[in-house]
């Protein structure tokens, strides 16, 4: 079982839940070290002070912030630990909402809930169920090394799943980036086939289906060459981009091609076990020509060696002739 990052109490008026928090993800991206090219040598990074090159141990380093352009104001640790916010043993639910009221932007972090023991358990299976029927997750707030975190928990398949969230300065206004989108002067017939295309893509949330394929040949590739095995690149053109399209005959040039690819399977569905039947049929036939073939074979053969042997008895007779008549 993974280790818990921090051991405390969900609290709501007078109930207080035993629990633990444990990661829910883990990461598996692929790490790369940096080395020197020729050398082969491993590359170290110092942290050296800006003017003298010297470098600088760790615990002559302090913190600072800067607070103009060039101006830096540095604190100590003990600045630092008057600012901390007050380290809390608990999680301190302040109100529950429904789950469709906050968007997936917010989320930060996942981690589970686990009871913190025996003892707990009744309490915090209660406190799961109850969320569950109502169709409520519970909103609150906690202090895990040093950082204030506005969190969410939620039911999630039998366990109590926390989500860290962004506080509302940190989510970046999407008005930042473009103006929303206008879709008054959409088409229905537009709307139509882009419907179309969605309807055709639609299935159910598979997540296994998605791999870090890119971890997977980078590790793949470097077992080859640790045994000695040559690794070819190939040439390959980059993506198009920025190039403005027909939306209307993309969509319809897509629409074509899904059809196109859906027909065959179609029908090879539609056959059902007659399909099947057809690869035994063609061997069948293909074994009877080829017995027919070598019946037909043999029998040419006998012929031809029946004519061959007439033509050398005929042979000497007729240069016997031949010689009489000079």
């Amino acid at each position: 079982m993974a280790r818990s990052l921090w051991s405390g109490s969900v609290s709501f008026g007078l109930v207080n839940i035993p629990v633990k928090l444990i990661p829910a993800t883990q990461s598996h991206r692929v790490a790369f070290r940096e080395f020197e090219e020729g050398t082969g040598e491993r590359i170290h990074h110092r942290r050296v002070a800006e003017k003298s090159g010297r470098e600088v141990p760790w615990q002559k380093i302090r913190k600072g912030l800067e607070i103009a352009k060039g101006r830096y104001v540095v604190l100590t640790e003990d600045e630092l630990r008057a600012a901390e916010p007050r380290k809390t043993a608990s999680i301190e639910i302040e109100q529950f909402v429904s789950l469709d009221e906050i968007d997936p932007i917010n989320w930060d972090q996942t981690y589970y809930l686990a009871p913190g023991g025996a003892a707990a358990e009744k309490a915090y299976a209660l406190f799961l169920r109850a969320m569950k029927d109502r169709g409520r997750v519970a909103i609150g707030r906690f202090v895990m090394r040093t950082k204030e975190h506005v969190v969410c928990i939620r039911p999630y398949e039998g366990v109590l799943a926390l989500e860290t969230m962004f506080f509302p300065d940190e989510v970046r206004s999407p008005k930042e980036v473009a103006e929303p989108a206008k879709t008054a002067g959409l088409g229905h017939r537009e709307l139509a086939m882009a419907g179309q295309l969605i309807d055709s893509l639609a299935a159910p949330w598979d997540p296994g289906k998605f791999e870090d394929t890119f971890s997977q040949r980078v590790m793949e590739l470097a077992r080859k060459k640790s045994k000695g095995e040559e690794i070819v690149v190939s040439e390959e053109g980059g993506a198009e981009s920025g190039r403005v399209v027909d939306l209307m005959e993309a969509l319809k040039a897509t629409l074509a091609g899904q059809r196109r690819g859906a027909a065959p399977a179609a029908a090879g569905a539609a056959k059902g076990p007659a399909a099947k039947a057809q690869p035994a049929r063609r061997a069948a036939a293909s074994r009877a020509s080829s017995t027919r073939g070598a019946r037909a074979g043999s029998a040419r053969a006998r012929t031809r060696a029946s004519a061959g042997g007439d033509r050398r008895a005929a042979g000497p007779r007729r240069a016997h002739s031949k010689r009489r008549r000079g």
